[in-house]
């Protein structure tokens, strides 16, 4: 059976669509990370086609499934999700099968590039948490909303409530409308 471009990029068999594999994304700096704006569509796909990266890979059902099902896909998805977590200054702490998303000792320097009114990191967010919950990482997209809850209380100012509900959709299995994501 042949696999999807999507599928082939998250093995590290393929390169997405300007020539980057994975790997190479997971070790970007946070400023390139930042800056480019046409990776995250390939390291969090979703069911529908981006509004910013018309050329970046539309989840199918079958790539779902895969995911799934496949514990070396949802291993390299939590990389990702890990990754972008650092780049927001926080952190994945797992121990007796919890989970959880805490403010690393980077939040106050990481804070800076995204905990602002309007950023456009606040539609990553949505993405990563949909993406997240579609591909068979849940409990992480949970702790993930936990994570942003407690910061969106704190910060009020910085986080448009618009955004916070867009998030709080993007957790929520019974959401049938996606909100707008990069």
């Amino acid at each position: 059976m042949a696999r999807s471009p999507i599928v082939r990029f998250y093995l590290g068999q393929s390169s997405d669509l300007e020539g980057r594999r994975i790997e190479q994304i997971w070790d970007w700096d946070n400023s390139l990370l930042e800056e480019v704006h046409d990776y995250i569509q390939w390291l969090f796909p979703l069911l529908e086609r981006s509004r910013f990266n018309s050329r970046a890979p539309v989840l199918t059902q079958a790539d779902i499934e895969t995911f799934r099902t496949n514990d070396e896909l949802k291993n390299r998805l939590l990389i990702s999700f890990k990754r972008m977590l650092q780049f927001y200054g926080l952190q994945c702490l797992e121990a007796d099968g919890a989970i959880s998303i805490t403010m690393a000792d980077s939040f106050p320097e990481r804070r800076q590039d995204w905990l602002n009114w309007g950023d456009h990191n606040h539609l990553r967010i949505t993405r990563i948490l949909t993406s997240l919950r579609l591909l068979g990482l849940e409990p992480y997209a949970q702790a993930f909303f936990k994570c942003l809850t407690q910061i969106y209380q704190a910060e009020p100012d910085d986080i448009d409530p618009r955004s916070y509900t867009f998030w709080k959709e993007a957790v929520t299995p019974t959401t049938h409308h996606l909100p707008p994501t990069t």
